[in-house]
């Protein structure tokens, strides 16, 4: 059955001059404006597109995709305002509604919010929210230290970034464990250092101690084969400098150099890095 707020792969039933009409199982009919029927498509085709209720309450379907689907994390810009709420750019010709009852601070435009992407029972639209805690799973925590999870960065504070964790629970990266670049919206790996005893998640985006070495040290390898062999990069480098060249702190990449070392991968001293050869 076709998916409110979904990409759906659909049968083409029947077409006209508007358009074709696509089977969407109990959802009855559902109409491809001509605009978006790709060309030489024919009756028994199935086409891929993303289903949606338009102003009139009718269902709709269109071959443009959008940022976010339901049941996602996105971070959207602002369009218009109005009495009810706000529109979001979320890709579509329709935009997406936050009302005023789902925006945990005013949305204003010019700006961009991360948002929650929802099917409304009560008018079956699709809608956003940025009252996130709303979508966050009320079960305890279930994960183990150093398990790798999919984060969403949704909130710069005084401590760090707060984020989502595998869609269903909040977790705390912290600024001073943080050494890449990062943004609102953004999707990426990490991994859990701790659940905290008032079931908070605390994360990383590096594996501490000697568990990450392994990766860090064949980065660093390629690294120093790219420059010709050898780097003028050492422990006493800059940090900013260690980032830039190898994309992880201070402290992991010079984990990950003594164990280069002690396999006699490298020879060190005062000026650089050299590759055993």
């Amino acid at each position: 059955m076709a998916q409110i707020g979904r990409i759906n792969k659909l049968t083409v039933k029947s077409a006209r001059d508007y358009g074709v009409h696509l089977d969407g199982g109990e959802l009855g009919d559902i109409l491809l404006p001509i605009r978006y029927v790709p060309e030489n498509c024919q009756v028994g085709d199935e086409v891929e597109v993303f289903i949606y209720v338009d102003r009139e309450d009718h269902l709709r379907a269109t071959t443009q995709r959008p940022e976010v689907t339901v049941g996602q994390f996105a971070r959207l810009p602002v369009v218009s305002n109005s009495d009810s709420g706000t529109y979001l750019d979320w890709g579509l010709e329709l935009d997406l509604f936050v009302p005023q009852s789902e925006q945990k601070q005013r949305m204003r435009e010019g700006r961009s919010y991360v948002v929650f992407v929802f099917l409304d029972e009560k008018t079956n639209r699709i809608t956003a929210s940025s009252r996130l805690d709303k979508f966050l799973s009320q079960q305890p925590p279930d994960y183990e230290e150093g398990e790798v999870v999919d984060l969403v960065i949704y909130e710069k504070t005084d401590l760090g970034y707060r984020v989502v964790v595998n869609l269903a629970h909040e977790g705390m990266l912290y600024e001073n464990e943080v050494f890449q670049k990062l943004s609102l919206g953004q999707e990426l790996k990490g991994y859990i250092r701790k659940i905290r005893e008032d079931l908070k998640i605390d994360l990383l985006l590096q594996l501490p101690g000697y568990q990450g070495v392994d990766a860090v040290s064949q980065s660093i390898l390629a690294t120093i084969e790219e420059h010709g062999g050898r780097i003028a990069v050492t422990d006493k480098s800059q940090p900013e400098e260690i980032y830039s060249l190898f994309g992880v702190s201070k402290k992991t990449f010079k984990k990950a150099v003594g164990a280069l070392y002690k396999k006699r991968l490298i020879m060190i001293d005062a000026s650089g890095i050299e590759l055993v050869k």
